[in-house]
């Protein structure tokens, strides 16, 4: 019997954001649902089970404060990620004082908000503090706490886009992505140029192959994109 997918709650009324969020999830192999205010999301966690929610500020009506205090005033236990806009070390000590497990401001890098939700997943079902939190794929190691890359055991430094790239490559061995598909997922709604891919293509490879002229790992498919093999 096939594994039930986790599936979170995406709270946020920007359709934009909303998108986003989906697809970094549908990226994790992680289903969703979405609700547009504070009041649609405590009816449909009343009515369905999720594993996760990622949850707004700044919507009409209730807000994403006042939605943490609600959830945790019924003693529901989900894990709640704060996605917002809003920067002030004064919103994060406070959403995390009331009651969410974790706080990201906008924007966010898509690859380090996949490794959180996960992370937080595991730890709500009791994962031990090692449970999953590498990626081992042939010689390389990915350690999703620290965000620290390894090759037979020595850490290769990796630059923001590298280390989001590299991860997106360790969850998907063996998967083609296209250009379009990296762009949505490692640099989301910013338009970067359309060599921006080739050139961190080559940075990675520069670093994890033994002949970057003749990459073994990061594979270029012709026409297609790229593939990452072990």
């Amino acid at each position: 019997m096939a594994q039930a997918k986790d599936i979170v709650l995406i709270v946020d009324d920007d359709e934009a954001v909303v998108t986003m969020l989906r697809k970094v999830m549908k990226s994790n192999d992680i289903e969703a649902d979405t609700a547009k205010n504070g009041m649609d999301a405590l009816e449909l966690l009343g009515s369905r089970h999720y594993d996760l929610m990622l949850l707004d500020v700044n919507m009409q009506g209730m807000d994403g404060f006042e939605v943490v205090q609600a959830v945790r005033s019924q003693n529901i236990q989900i894990p709640i990620i704060i996605v917002s806009g809003r920067k002030e070390d004064y919103d994060t000590l406070y959403g995390l004082d009331i009651g969410a497990d974790d706080y990201l401001t906008k924007p966010f890098n898509p690859v380090t908000l996949g490794a959180k939700v996960k992370a937080l997943i595991r730890r709500s079902r009791g994962g031990t503090a090692g449970s999953g939190a590498e990626i081992a794929v042939g010689p390389f190691r990915y350690d999703t706490r620290s965000l620290r890359f390894y090759k037979d055991g020595v850490e290769i430094p990796l630059s923001s886009k590298e280390n989001a790239m590299m991860k997106l490559f360790l969850d998907n061995v063996n998967r083609i992505f296209t250009k379009d598909m990296i762009y949505d997922l490692i640099w989301g709604s910013s338009i970067v140029d359309e060599n921006a891919i080739m050139v961190y293509v080559n940075r990675l490879r520069q670093k994890i192959e033994e002949d970057p002229a003749k990459p073994r790992y990061i594979q270029t498919v012709r026409g297609l994109g790229y593939r990452f093999v072990v």
